[in-house]
């Protein structure tokens, strides 16, 4: 049996809490909430709140009937999942599909697992790909009013005023053109200030790119996250839509790759612990989500990318272990 050594004091204490990383990443993700809202409007807060709300509501459940062990609801880990599930997910999806995906999210991406630390896969994602795989048409039907970011599209429908929730088209997204488009994509035949900005349809999350690097920036001044797996899902994303014909700008714009890179790849639970394995985790991921956009049955890769590179971070932290502290010496010196 190992002998437990602790050393003499004094010991400093970080200051970090799993309530305090918590509340930074919701506060990351406001700039993102405000611009899906100015974008969509009411639907999109309906969503969002309906979601939380499930989310929270199925925590509180499983812990008090299932459990039988004291609310986590305070650390926060349950409001971001419902807010990152609302960001997967059309401004216009009825209510009750919002509340079974946050019911899959909660009860089995992370409750089935024993709670938070212990899941496995990102609970958001669990949620999003159940209903997209449950409800496919839903999931990629998009308010009409909104410009889909590719010119030509607006100059033939006019579109200009957000939409209400009656209002409903399976019109392209962005993406949808991107993956559509034969050759490489120009630039001159795209709004890159509406893809900045959020004036484009898409899911609630992934329509503010400057407002997700605001997030960023704030995640990464506060020591949330570090920059390893952002930087290197987005720059492999770059690298292979380079590789296979894509635009690298419009590619890292369109869908939810920032949003995931950012928000989703960066879960501590479900991400590696050392650098080296973050750079190799966000590498695959940015490689994964390109493949699938070229040449998988969805316009979309982002999500499935992220939830196949969780299932290889138990290996990669394996192989990616940190040297003990003084083991290169004792090897030379035998």
């Amino acid at each position: 049996m190992k002998k437990l050594i602790v050393s003499y004091s004094p010991h400093i204490h970080g200051g970090g809490s799993i309530s305090r990383c918590m509340w930074n990443v919701v506060i990351a993700m406001l700039p993102a909430l405000a611009v899906a809202i100015w974008t969509f409007g009411l639907p999109a807060l309906s969503v969002c709140l309906v979601s939380i709300c499930a989310c929270l509501l199925t925590e509180w459940a499983i812990n008090r009937f299932m459990f039988h062990r004291p609310f986590t609801l305070s650390n926060g880990s349950a409001l971001i999942t419902g807010i990152l599930l609302a960001f997967n997910l059309p401004s216009i999806l009825p209510w009750w599909m919002v509340t079974i995906g946050a019911v899959v999210a909660i009860g089995i991406g992370k409750m089935s697992f024993g709670g938070l630390g212990s899941n496995i896969w990102n609970p958001a994602l669990v949620g999003r790909v159940f209903l997209l795989l449950s409800f496919p048409a839903a999931m990629t039907t998009w308010p009409t009013g909104i410009d889909s970011g590719f010119e030509g599209v607006v100059a033939a429908t006019g579109a200009s005023a957000p939409a209400s929730a009656s209002d409903a088209s399976t019109g392209a997204t962005l993406l949808t053109h991107l993956n559509s488009a034969h050759g490489t994509p120009s630039l001159s035949d795209y709004n890159l200030l509406d893809m900045s900005i959020g004036h484009m349809n898409g899911s609630l999350g992934e329509v503010g790119g400057i407002a997700i690097l605001i997030g960023l920036a704030y995640l990464l001044l506060t020591r949330t996250i570090t920059w390893h797996i952002p930087v290197s899902v987005i720059a492999s994303a770059a690298l292979f839509s380079w590789a296979f014909g894509g635009n690298p700008v419009l590619d890292i714009f369109a869908g939810g790759l920032l949003l995931g890179a950012v928000f989703m790849a960066t879960d501590y639970v479900t991400s590696p612990m050392t650098p080296k394995g973050q750079l190799i985790f966000g590498f695959m991921i940015g490689f994964i989500t390109i493949i699938i956009r070229r040449y998988g049955a969805y316009p979309e890769g982002m999500s499935f990318a992220i939830l196949l590179m969780n299932s290889f971070v138990p290996l990669i932290n394996r192989y990616c272990r940190p040297s003990i502290f003084g083991e290169k010496e004792r090897r030379a010196m035998a």
